[in-house]
């Protein structure tokens, strides 16, 4: 397996259309597996969060989603080829499991948001089959019987719009029970695709800046998560790059 390594995750090294043709490939087999991304938060709540951690290690598809990522890949001299962002892999999913009647379900964000993102989802895709869907609130007691809803779905894709690390830890807790191929977490997405949130201009994107985007729409929310893990993002950077200089070895995750 062709991987990066940045800040001691091992990230695929692929484009989108090779992460399109992976992700075929995991549902074809039929096994239930867990896709996920990581970004420069990510990244650092890695660092001391060793559960989430090991989720990332053993997932069958890792994607860089940030594009400080790939920058910092390039600089530690073992290059990602491009961004592999969670909104738009799901996009092109949605495109694909239209073209070959993959089924979908979608699990997450608050109820009348998902009824307009599903809603617009069929207006987007009309031939997509979207084998059922269901808000993210829910009490952990709840989760078998959520399981057991997507199972009987016989969905080909799951998208869970959570919060992370939560959409991590749920997913690999229960991939087993799911019985679905690909799970992956999709965060915002769904908001995204209701309209409830904006997504950043291209050009916003290319020059890394999509975060600040999102900070100023929701500054209560996210201000911490993203000036206090781009911050420490940027020390760890700084010291794997000063590390590797003095003793030639790269740091463990």
């Amino acid at each position: 397996m062709n991987r990066s390594t940045v800040l001691g995750c091992e990230i695929d090294r692929l484009t989108m259309d090779a992460t399109l043709d992976r992700c075929e490939e995991i549902i074809s087999r039929g096994m239930p597996e867990q896709h996920v991304v990581v970004n420069a938060a990510k990244l650092t709540m890695m660092r001391k969060d060793p559960k989430l951690r090991a989720i990332v290690r053993n997932c069958a598809l890792v994607n860089a989603d940030g594009q400080a990522v790939v920058w910092a890949s390039r600089l530690l001299g073992d290059p990602l080829p491009e961004r592999v962002a969670g909104i738009d892999l799901m996009l092109r999913l949605l495109e694909r499991a239209e073209a070959h009647g993959y089924r979908i379900f979608v699990l997450g964000a608050r109820e009348h948001v998902l009824r307009r993102a599903v809603a617009q989802l069929r207006d987007c895709y009309p031939r997509l089959v979207i084998a059922g869907a269901r808000n993210g609130y829910f009490d952990e007691s709840e989760s078998a019987e959520i399981c057991d809803q997507i199972r009987s779905s016989r969905a080909d894709i799951l998208f869970v719009a959570m919060s992370s690390p939560k959409k991590e830890y749920w997913i690999a807790e229960n991939r087993a029970l799911l019985g679905t191929p690909f799970s992956m977490g999709v965060g915002g997405a769904i908001d995204v695709i209701a309209g409830v949130t904006a997504r950043a201009p291209l050009w916003v994107q290319k020059v890394g800046l999509e975060w600040l985007f999102r900070l100023l729409q929701e500054p209560p929310r996210l201000a911490r998560r993203y000036v206090v893990t781009n911050a420490q993002f940027v020390w760890l950077l700084a010291a794997e790059v000063m590390r590797r200089r003095v003793f030639g070895r790269p740091a463990t995750c």
